[in-house]
């Protein structure tokens, strides 16, 4: 088969308006930004562009965003410099059982500093269960977080009820947006979060930035110590290179409707799937709450790997690994229960903008040679 590329959630390509708004800073406006003299104008001014760029796709304000080099440090940012700035409050972090490893280890090197962590369970479609949430938090908890979207299976958590809950009981609530931001709505105030990390590269900017929503009134310990750049809360001079990139395809991600396409697409996809091969595919993640990109399916007894390999030239990821001869099951099938003879024979296929009808087609036939149909 030809080269497809249905791998968008694991990184997209850089858009080209992203690539252009870019160039510049590649030839010129290579002075420090903090530097006060005319060398650092254009830096300066970019980067606070791409701020209020950044803040427009998230509705808050500008200096409510903390660039960073990615989601994990985010991820990373958030967890840790709230729970060293509350340590005095309490010790205690609420979670879930199917975040991102950005996530979950950064909670575990907490937990190894004494910090007590909480990792909610999930029902079969990856959804957690409110009440659950509200059993869990205590006097001692400090924060909750919850990814807005799945990475794996594409479930969409109803975060607005989630975020009220730990506001009920006087807790900062943070979701990692990496996901979910472009493909769905992120305001930040409808959604009602403290703190929200988004990463470039799973937006169409580049890899190596990412921005941390912090709202106004909470404090965060720094990760990186050092001078007062970004508001004091994150040292390191600035790239005015990879913030404008990442302002650009923030700018761009405000316009959802692309996704209406892809959406249908995806749709097409596993119409296709269950036509062709019955009971032999089942789908992972929530049938409706989900992102419109993201189609996470079972070959039932099969393994995915396997079955990817006979697609040569498909870019997609597996949901199980093969190690000696064993299949595996990811964190997150495991804890949604799939059965392991689904679950191993799992892929995701993750669209994107650049993804077309006669792609997905193309997959569909490659499926069906290397498999058989069910009729």
């Amino acid at each position: 088969m030809r080269r497809i590329y249905l791998d968008y959630n694991a990184s997209t390509p850089i858009d080209p308006a992203v690539a252009n708004a870019m160039r510049p800073f590649l030839d010129d406006h290579y002075g420090n930004p903090s530097s006060g003299h005319w060398a650092s104008t254009g830096a300066k001014a970019g980067i606070e562009t791409a701020r209020g760029q950044t803040a427009a796709l998230f509705g808050c304000e500008s200096d409510e965003i903390v660039f960073t080099s990615g989601g994990s440090e985010a991820n990373n940012f958030a967890l840790k410099g709230a729970c060293f700035t509350l340590r005095a409050k309490g010790d205690h972090i609420v979670t879930t059982a199917i975040e991102h490893p950005a996530i979950i280890e950064p909670c575990r090197f907490l937990e190894r500093l004494g910090v007590n962590v909480t990792y909610l369970p999930v029902d079969g479609a990856g959804l957690i269960e409110p009440d659950d949430l509200r059993k869990a938090i205590t006097s001692r908890t400090v924060l909750v977080s919850v990814m807005h979207a799945n990475n794996e299976v594409g479930t969409i958590q109803p975060i607005e009820d989630i975020a009220r809950i730990a506001h009920e009981h006087g807790v900062l609530f943070h979701t990692d947006a990496a996901q979910s931001a472009g493909k769905v709505a992120t305001d930040v105030n409808a959604l009602g979060v403290d703190l929200l990390s988004v990463a470039g590269h799973k937006l169409y900017a580049p890899k190596g930035v990412g921005a941390l929503f912090v709202r106004r009134g909470v404090s965060l310990e720094p990760l990186i110590h050092g001078a007062g750049h970004e508001g004091g809360r994150r040292a390191g001079t600035e790239s005015a290179l990879l913030a404008v990139g990442l302002g650009k395809a923030c700018e761009l991600a405000r316009d959802l409707s692309p996704m209406d396409r892809v959406c249908e697409l995806r749709d097409h996809f596993w119409r296709e799937l269950r036509e062709r091969f019955g009971d032999r595919v089942a789908l992972n993640g929530h049938p409706v709450h989900r992102l419109p990109n993201t189609l996470n399916v079972s070959f039932v007894g099969r393994i995915g790997a396997e079955v990817l390999a006979r697609l040569d030239g498909v870019a997609a990821s597996t949901g199980s690994a093969c190690h000696s001869g064993r299949v595996t099951l990811s964190p997150v099938l495991e804890a949604m229960g799939v059965a392991p003879h689904v679950g191993m024979g799992a892929i995701r296929f993750s669209l994107g903008r650049g993804t077309t009808r006669d792609e997905i087609d193309a997959v569909i036939e490659g499926l069906s040679d290397a498999l058989g149909a069910a009729n």
